[in-house]
């Protein structure tokens, strides 16, 4: 399950611990978990989630919020919504970051090239992102 989910092995015995996975039978020869169908497509889901930036407090709304179907449609649909908009502004910030490194690329390249004005052009470029600037 690790290997599909691309979770550590501590990462699914914590999400487990704290009952985002409900209970994971486990193999009676070998001890080792067993996974039935539904849980782990459930750990895929936790797993789109997690790269998708959401925190552990909002994966656990999300799993108390599915036995409700939906009754709990419209608190389903804000918390997924909330998260689409803090993904949005984190893929921003990441433009703006690229942006800045594409333009410093251009810059040194301009200098091995020995060409002042495409330099300038560069630097000039880079100095609006640097005043834009989000940490």
């Amino acid at each position: 399950m690790a290997r599909r989910s691309g979770f550590s092995e501590p990462t699914l015995r914590y999400y487990e611990k704290v009952g985002l996975l409900g209970v994971v039978g486990r193999d009676e020869s070998s001890g080792h978990r067993r996974y039935e169908p539904a849980t782990a497509d459930r750990v895929v889901a936790l797993a789109c989630l997690r790269s998708a930036g959401m925190t552990v407090a909002g994966m656990r709304r999300y799993v108390d919020l599915l036995p409700l179907g939906n009754a709990a449609a419209a608190e389903q649909r804000d918390l997924f919504a909330g998260q689409a908009e803090r993904l949005a502004e984190d893929i921003e910030r990441l433009k703006s970051r690229l942006a800045y490194l594409r333009g410093k690329t251009r810059m040194w390249d301009a200098r091995l090239r020995g060409d002042a004005v495409a330099e300038h052009r560069a630097i000039e470029a880079v100095t609006l992102i640097l005043e834009q600037f989000e940490p």
